[in-house]
């Protein structure tokens, strides 16, 4: 990877091994004139852009568009100046560039461990009425993803208004007949695969539910007609953000493609003073001409790598078992042991203990904030059970809800102001439950306190840290009257600060992040916590799509999935324990049950399930995902992961309903080496010695299977 500059011609070429990305200066504008398929750094890049003899705004593909001076598209940014308009025009001033890439301050991003991992453009804009000035700021990594933010700072005399400020904009030519893909759903349905044609006028997604939320992921992307796993072209943005967000695929007259993502403008205001700064968070842009899967495969390795921090990042995850649709809130110290001596028994290595441990949590309706062991439950305290678990051979994890209060709590009864509210107005609950204003120093210092002192005496592994409710009456009690707006990206600030400070503080316990399931499995949450509980939907079935779509951006490593009861607490369907297995074991594997009143039978079965997912689960977790079957498409599902060398693979292979007098299913395996010979087993043994290219031409054929919710693996190793 490189940044090549034409001083002459005013171009800045970003060239990665599979991507080139092309900016050049016109009439003082940066425009995008390029964005695709890896060029040439000797090649001729002028006149890259229909139409730009024209110089008319409206007409150009400028990087970061302005409102009010001839782009009568979406902008990437709006300020209001002292004088209430709202006109500006950043021209370009200079540049800088360098090797590696730096970090941004108060938020997640993805960062380099050595200076030939990344090389960073810097461009510099300013409006010369108004004395504001604009950082664009660019890293290209070898792999071809490219790192975009900006950087706003009110070198003038007066405050400015910041009202809208996007953390990058693309101008994509020829590509009005492209679709958009992207994530949607709900609670108990998240990552649903959505695509739909481009064509005039806009297509926004995004959150105003003070996190990135079920209902839309912030990615998006736009691909070629008929694009797939393995063709295509594919433009993808995603955001490293935990908040409030938009994003935008808008086709204009003349059918160009602006696709935008940042902070969502919709009740947003940043009160920027003389001297101040402000930062938008990061947004991660990649391209691919190998199809979806392509464009998955680099978001992957680099989030696995370069954005998962922490002694965590590289460690196999243990599988656990969480005791909540167990015994919800009604449990004893007995029998939390009672389930890991049985757990210890099957091979699992750690327990999460679940909601109801503290204050005097017996439903949802209280306790919150009175993070203090319930001695009722927990006679000789949270330490003594900690230390039972252990001598069953288990490690200890504790589930924490640290952002909500409960107004039935002591909390709420000593500070009932620090909660978002508006002063004199109605208190929305939901669950039972306010949101603490995490905006304010003295609610992130009281919950930190009460966190690290747990921490410090009980030896906890892992913390599942939860968020139930989204966020309303977005005021603070401690805030000025024209900082309210701020309030929201402020909460997300003073959340990466507190979760920064724990995780810094105690490097040992592997965090991992859950919002009602996947209501904020985002890049931003993962920069702190390397994983997230996708759904609290465990249902086997559902969760084939769920883990599917999460599974285009987000890396298997980084994706929960456990084993539940059945009849399912979600759907009340039931399928069988191996069905649910083979499911489960495409994440973080774990179990979500009474694991005590497994039978004989059931009980060697998840031993071998532990046993096998130990033996894979380097495999799994690390290595490349290649996905062969959609759920979103058919009745079957296939997936498969490949190690780094293409020496080892497993595939698995689900079908939900059973068909009458089925044909014989031939499935075309992915990412292998074509001239290696594989040997093949499944779970009656041996298969056969394949080359890889008749397992990934010829296919895999499947055997028959038999009944609803059915399921079957392989095996591959190279035989040299």
């Amino acid at each position: 990877m490189a940044i090549y500059i034409d001083e002459s011609q005013h171009i800045f070429h970003l060239q990665s091994r599979v991507t080139s990305y092309v900016i050049q200066i016109v009439d003082g504008f940066p425009l995008l004139v390029y964005w695709g398929q890896r060029l040439s750094e000797k090649g001729n890049l002028e006149n890259l852009v229909p139409r730009l003899e024209k110089k008319e705004p409206d007409s150009m593909p400028q990087e970061y568009p302005q409102y009010g001076a001839g782009d009568f598209r979406s902008p990437a940014y709006q300020v209001q100046l002292e004088d209430g308009s709202r006109i500006t025009e950043l021209r370009y001033k200079g540049y800088s560039t360098g090797a590696g890439k730096p970090g941004i301050e108060g938020l997640p991003y993805v960062y380099t461990e050595s200076d030939d991992e990344a090389d960073t453009l810097e461009l510099e804009l300013e409006d010369a009425y108004s004395g504001l000035t604009v950082l664009l700021q660019y890293s290209i990594f070898m792999d071809g993803a490219i790192t975009r933010s900006a950087s706003f700072k009110n070198n003038g005399q007066s405050t400015v208004r910041l009202l809208r400020a996007l953390s990058a904009n693309v101008d994509l030519y020829g590509k009005s007949n492209y679709e958009l893909l992207y994530l949607a759903g709900h609670w108990a349905r998240e990552a649903q695969l959505q695509r739909r044609p481009l064509g005039p006028g806009g297509t926004s997604l995004g959150s105003r539910r003070g996190m990135s939320s079920h209902q839309h992921n912030p990615f998006a992307a736009v691909v070629s007609p008929g694009a797939d796993e393995e063709h295509g072209e594919v433009f993808a943005v995603n955001l490293v953000y935990s908040g409030n967000f938009h994003a935008e695929a808008e086709v204009d007259a003349f059918g160009v493609v602006r696709l935008g993502i940042g902070l969502n403008p919709f009740d947003f205001c940043w009160m920027l003073a003389p001297g101040e700064s402000f930062q938008t968070p990061e947004a991660v842009l990649v391209y691919s001409n190998e199809g979806i899967g392509g464009m998955s495969r680099i978001y992957h390795r680099l989030y696995r790598n370069r954005l998962c921090r922490g002694v965590h990042r590289d460690k196999e995850r243990p599988i656990l078992v969480n005791n909540w649709e167990a015994t919800y809130f009604n449990f004893t110290a007995d029998k939390i042991e009672a389930i890991a001596e049985t757990g210890s028994q099957l091979g699992i290595e750690l327990l999460v203990l679940d909601d109801g441990w503290f204050g005097k949590r017996d439903s949802d309706n209280s306790s919150l904030g009175d993070w203090v062991e319930d001695r009722r439950k927990l006679p000789n305290g949270l330490r003594d059970l900690a230390e039972r678990i252990e001598r069953q051979g288990l490690q200890f994890g504790l589930w924490f809800e640290p952002e909500m209060i409960s107004p039935d709590s002591e909390l709420y009864r000593k500070h009932p102001d620090w909660c978002l509210h508006a002063e004199g107005r109605r208190r929305t609950e939901a669950r039972w439950q306010l949101v603490l204003d995490l905006s304010r120093p003295e609610v992130r210092d009281y919950l930190y306190n009460a966190m690290a002192d747990i921490f410090a005496n009980v030896p906890v592994s892992y913390v599942k840290w939860d968020m139930n409710r989204p966020l309303t009456e977005i005021c603070s009690a401690a805030a000025l009257p024209e900082n309210q707006q701020e309030i929201a990206h402020r909460y997300v600030l003073g959340l990466y600060e507190l979760i920064n400070k724990l995780t810094t503080a105690f490097p040992q316990i592997l965090f991992e992040s859950c919002s009602s399931g996947g209501g904020r499995f985002d890049p931003g949450m993962l920069y702190y916590m390397p994983q997230t509980w996708t759904s609290d939907n465990t249902d086997a079935v559902e969760r084939l799509k769920i883990q599917y779509g999460t599974s285009l951006v987000y890396p298997v490593s980084t994706i929960g999935a456990h084993i539940s009861a059945v009849p399912n607490h979600q759907v009340h369907r039931e399928t069988s324990l191996k069905f649910r297995g083979d499911v489960a074991m495409s994440g973080n594997f774990g179990y979500e049950l009474d694991l005590t009143q497994f039978t004989d039978a059931e009980k060697i079965q998840v031993k071998e399930q532990v046993a096998m997912y130990k033996e894979h689960r380097s495999l799994i977790q690390k290595g490349d995902l290649f996905r062969l079957r959609s759920p979103f498409q058919g009745n079957e599902t296939s997936w498969m992961f490949v190690s780094e060398d293409r020496c080892e693979a497993i595939v698995f292979y689900f079908q939900v309903l059973a068909k009458p007098n089925p044909a014989t299913d031939v499935l075309q395996l992915r990412g292998l080496d074509h001239s290696y010979t594989y040997e093949v087993s499944g779970e009656s043994g041996h298969v056969g010695s394949f080359h890889g290219d008749r397992l990934m031409q010829a296919g895999l054929i499947i055997p028959p299977l038999t009944g609803d919710y059915t399921s079957v693996w392989f095996k591959l190793r190279a035989a040299h």
